[in-house]
């Protein structure tokens, strides 16, 4: 897993990021909200952000707002860290846009406990994709059509759209009929070598 560390409080930094990395994480480290954005945006995002509230320029309030409101590649997971302790901070902060609050200075084994519950819940997103909207259906082949104007298959359209996979079977109805069908005596076509020798 990947995790930014957003403060400008170096000493703090390289304390929490020995940490991280003894722990087998990628750190990546912003010493203020408008590196940290720029990490969140760019080609690597981080799947989870600690980010200090204090920080100049853009603070860890705001920067939390702004990963709120963009429509980013992928999910990220932010825990604001803060010397504040008042409930009202911690309001503010959920508020913004945090997924959890952790104090300074912080302990090890919560810090990697909300670490955890953070991958936890980036895994739940991976796994939740979900169709919307309506979907153009066809009455009488039950072909969808795509976002590129093509019909296919229902189990098509949904694979591609969805993580489910198909398992193909025959309900318990359409046995019925197919065995009514078996058991039924073959129909053949008129033969015409019956009737006789025909005259050339």
């Amino acid at each position: 897993m990947r995790i930014l560390i957003a403060d400008d409080d170096r000493m703090s930094t390289m304390m929490l990021g020995r940490t991280l990395e003894q722990w087998g994480f990628e750190v990546v480290v912003a010493y203020d909200g408008a590196a940290a954005w720029e990490h969140i945006i760019g080609d690597k995002p981080p799947e989870l952000a600690i980010v200090d509230w204090m920080m100049p320029g853009l603070d860890g309030i705001e920067l939390c707002r702004r990963i709120r409101e963009t429509s980013l590649r992928s999910p990220v997971y932010v825990i604001l860290l803060t010397a504040r302790t008042g409930r009202q901070d911690l309001v503010a902060g959920l508020e913004a846009g945090a997924d959890d609050y952790l104090t300074k200075p912080f302990d090890p084994d919560e810090l990697h406990a909300r670490i955890h519950v953070g991958r936890r819940t980036l895994g739940l997103i991976a796994n939740i994709k979900r169709l919307a909207g309506l979907l153009p259906i066809c009455s009488y082949c039950k072909r969808i059509r795509s976002d590129q104007d093509y019909w296919e298959q229902v189990e098509s359209y949904i694979t591609e759209h969805t993580d489910a996979l198909f398992s193909h079977e025959i309900c318990p109805g359409c046995l019925a009929k197919v065995m009514q069908e078996l058991d039924s005596p073959a129909v053949l076509p008129p033969n015409d070598d019956a009737a006789g020798p025909k005259n050339v």
